[in-house]
This record gives structure tokens, sequence and C-alpha cells, in this order.
């Protein structure tokens, strides 16, 4: 893929970076656990999301669980969608285990979909 930084040069500056963290984080919102009607990014399976200057994405994220039925389907499809963001270059996707996750992670939007208050 080709880095098409809106400068012209081959390195975003720090705004571009924003805005394609943005659209990273927009496209993780349409990644559903299929279990559970809310997407990942306000389940708060993802824990961090870099990019840097030449448009490589790192994601950390992780499962509701280790046997998580979605272990084998979430990660790539992760990647996939990532991949599609303008200006992204490579995708790595690391699903890691500390901190567990747990409900509290949840975002308020996902809490009130699923009605756990």
């Amino acid at each position: 893929m080709e880095n098409t930084s809106p400068s012209g040069n081959s390195e975003f500056n720090t705004f571009e970076l924003l805005i394609v963290k943005d659209q990273i984080v927009e496209a993780l919102k349409t990644c559903f656990d299929p279990e559970i009607p809310v997407n990942i990014y306000e389940l708060g399976l993802i824990y961090t999301v870099d990019v840097n200057k030449e448009g490589a994405a790192v994601i950390n994220m992780t499962l509701t669980s280790p046997g998580c039925p979605a272990a084998q389907s979430l990660p790539p499809e992760v990647k996939e969608k990532v991949e599609q963001v303008k200006g992204v270059t490579s995708v790595q996707v690391n699903v890691v285990w500390e901190p567990r996750w747990d409900p509290s992670m949840m975002s308020e939007e996902a809490k009130l979909a699923l009605n756990m208050y």
C-alpha cells in the first residue's frame, strides 16, 4: 500500500497522523464480536492504536476470554479493516492478555446497549 500523505510528503505530519488514527478507530467500530451486539472498540477490546509517520499501524487488542470463539476471526478482520484506511501502509495486530479484559472496560455506550445499568 502506498503512503498517501495529503501534504505530498513521504511522511505524515502530526495532524495527518491524528486523522489517520481517527479513521482507524472508525474502521475498528465496524468490527463486532459475533456473540455481543456491540463493536469491539466500544467493548474495550482495543487497547492501543499506534501509527508511525510512515503509515505503519500497530493495534494491541484482546478478546473477552482466551477461549473466545472469535479468536480466529477477529484479529484477521481487524487487520483487513485497518488495511483499507487511506494512508495505512502496513498493519500489525497483536493479541495481548494483559491487562485482562473485564466489563468495566466497556464504554458507556456499550453498557447502555447491553442494559448493564
